[in-house]
């Protein structure tokens, strides 16, 4: 019986600290779907893919945010047998992001990349 107490109390707490409150902790209904952390904490939060492509070995492919939005983050992936991502890493003007690749056996490789925006 113990058990079953320390689990309750638990769960209130649990929705007290996760801002869910007092009243639907009490009353378990489904509670609202919350937006996600990431979009509710950065304005404008958007993620911008650039789908995967075979170019030459070394080439640069660049995924740009929407205009008035800037990077805050990003990433790049080289696919294909032996491929190796040679780099990712912001635009110089921080309006994107860049990814590019090589394969060891052959001279193109496949690159995707992304790119996380939000409102200055």
């Amino acid at each position: 019986m113990r058990a079953k107490k320390a689990l309750g109390a638990g769960a209130v707490v649990l929705a007290l600290v996760s801002g869910i409150g007092w009243a639907q902790a009490a009353d378990s209904q489904a509670p609202a779907k919350p937006k996600s952390a990431a979009a509710a904490a950065v304005d404008g939060y958007q993620i911008v893919r650039l789908p995967n492509a075979d170019v030459p070995n070394f080439q640069r492919r660049t995924v740009r945010c929407p205009s008035g939005k800037v990077v805050i983050g990003g990433g790049a992936e080289a696919q294909g047998n032996d491929a190796i991502l040679v780099g990712s890493f912001p635009t110089e003007g921080g309006d994107g992001w860049i990814g590019l690749g090589r394969q060891t056996r052959y001279s193109t490789v496949g690159i995707s990349v992304y790119a996380i925006c939000a409102y200055r």
